[in-house]
């Protein structure tokens, strides 16, 4: 027997090993050794995990991480999205590998995926979504990419590196109010964030300018001419982790999932903060998911869940450790009507990546109800005109 046929045999053996214990809920199961979450008193019900579907668009050097980490938490299904070919520049990662060069990312992702756990169901999309034909493609892939047939994904993770997508992520989720988290590193790889969105509820991306963390970094370096982008495996993987941690507390109900969580390296910074939506943002379904949260009733609008008594775990403590909660996370909002004031109250170590266009509050605005003529129409742009 050959050398190739010997690691084919392992392989073989390896996956029929692989497929017995996944489908089995016992300590000796690697994906169950999960279920301990559960027995701690920390998740209620683990095994829903199964059940929940997750877009993940950009599987680069966050996004094939994230995919990775819920493959092995045990992720009922995986959309992935990307466009882009492995190369051998992608091999600083903690995902690919060099035989996987020229192949897709999203093809490279699955087959890596499905051995690790063949119990996730994975869909790969190759297309650019920043196109016109391609955003409608992503558009029903999230809206029917869920495990019910027909329903929507349980979330959406941006794992992209550039504004359009963002943006494109963005529209997509406030046209069909899905909640999304967006995620980035800094091209000089030495701090990264994630935002969780709420459309209606919280500032959507194109509500305020993004943050991002400048504190004791030069923030020339943060963007040069022709200079490629830095790429750190271990910021990628703190970023991807702080994303992943933060959806499963999202989709198995447990712990408080951050609004934004920032990072810097150059000092282990960990900002956090909460925007408000911009009454004023371009997105029409912005607004409209915006008016949509404020119709709700007070009671679930502020509805608060009492959590129930647990006996505690350990009942001796030796040392008097207790763990407490931060309430003094900042909530600012993204829309001043002073001309965008949020930069002088956002926390501390955070800046706004540019200055957001300045809206007047009583600035003439031209009427477009339907039933007005266009004699009118002329007669108010003839005042407008007149004013300046």
């Amino acid at each position: 027997m050959t050398n190739r046929q010997q690691n084919e045999q392992e392989v073989k053996i390896g996956r029929e090993r692989i497929e017995k214990m996944s489908a089995e809920v016992v300590d000796s199961n690697p994906y169950s050794r999960l279920m301990a979450l559960q027995r701690m008193g920390i998740v209620k019900e683990y095994e829903q995990v199964r059940q929940k579907s997750v877009a993940v668009v950009g599987v680069g050097g966050v996004g094939s991480v994230t995919a990775d980490m819920l493959t092995r938490c045990g992720i009922g299904k995986l959309l992935l999205f990307d466009y882009d070919k492995v190369e051998l520049a992608n091999m600083n990662r903690l995902f690919f590998t060099p035989d996987q060069a020229g192949l897709s990312k999203v093809e490279a992702a699955a087959k890596t995926l499905n051995f690790i756990n063949p119990d996730v169901a994975i869909t790969t999309h190759n297309y650019n979504i920043t196109t016109v034909d391609n955003f409608d493609r992503f558009l029903d892939a999230i809206r029917t990419g869920g495990i019910e047939k027909d329903a929507p994904v349980d979330l959406v993770l941006s794992c992209v590196d550039n504004f359009e997508a963002r943006m494109a992520i963005n529209t997509a989720c406030n046209e069909l109010n899905l909640n999304w988290f967006e995620s980035g590193v800094s091209e000089n790889a030495v701090s990264g964030h994630i935002q969780f969105i709420r459309p209606g509820e919280t500032a959507c991306f194109a509500c305020a300018p993004p943050l991002v963390v400048a504190e004791n970094i030069d923030e020339k370096t943060l963007k040069r001419e022709g200079v490629c982008a830095a790429s750190l495996p271990t910021t990628m993987g703190i970023v991807a982790g702080m994303l992943v941690q933060n959806t499963l507390k999202y989709l198995l109900h447990f712990g408080t999932v951050s609004d934004y969580l920032g990072y810097n390296a150059m000092i282990d910074f960990f900002p956090r903060m909460s925007l408000k939506p911009n009454p004023t943002c371009d997105d029409r379904f912005c607004l409209e998911r915006q008016r949509e949260y404020q119709a709700k009733p007070p009671s679930v609008v502020d509805a608060v869940v009492e959590p129930e008594a647990e006996e505690p775990l350990h009942e001796d403590n030796l040392y008097g450790i207790e763990l407490v909660e931060d309430d003094d996370i900042p909530v600012v909002a993204s829309g001043s009507k002073a001309g965008l004031d949020v930069q002088s109250n956002i926390v501390e170590g955070l800046k706004l990546a540019y200055d957001a266009p300045v809206v007047e509050e009583n600035s003439p605005q031209v009427t477009t109800d339907d039933d007005v003529s266009l004699d009118q129409l002329m007669a108010q742009m003839s005042g407008m005109c007149k004013k300046e």
